[in-house]
């Protein structure tokens, strides 16, 4: 009988430098994600939470959101009758 050929195959997305799992599925952002950790305990939650705070948000997504919320805010007063003229004098 005659040998089989051998089959030289390499899948399109694989690693051959050893660097990961080639069949491992990952979200794309994963590594910029604090709740992830598995640290338990009361007091890695709270410097988990402490350290969320304290990162700096993009300015300029605050100011867009406060804008949107007093406008929403005051299209609610609006429908509701809400008489304004009791804040000023």
């Amino acid at each position: 009988m005659r040998k089989n050929r051998r089959y030289d195959y390499s899948p399109r997305y694989y690693d051959d430098k050893g660097k990961g799992n080639p069949y491992k599925l990952e979200p794309k952002f994963d590594q910029f994600r604090s709740t992830l950790t598995n640290q338990r305990g009361l007091k890695n939650k709270i410097t988990n939470a402490v350290e969320d705070t304290r990162r700096a948000g993009d300015r300029s997504l605050k100011i867009r959101m406060a804008i949107i919320l007093a406008i929403l805010i005051l299209i609610f007063l609006y429908i509701i009758d809400f008489d304004l003229t009791i804040f000023f004098t």
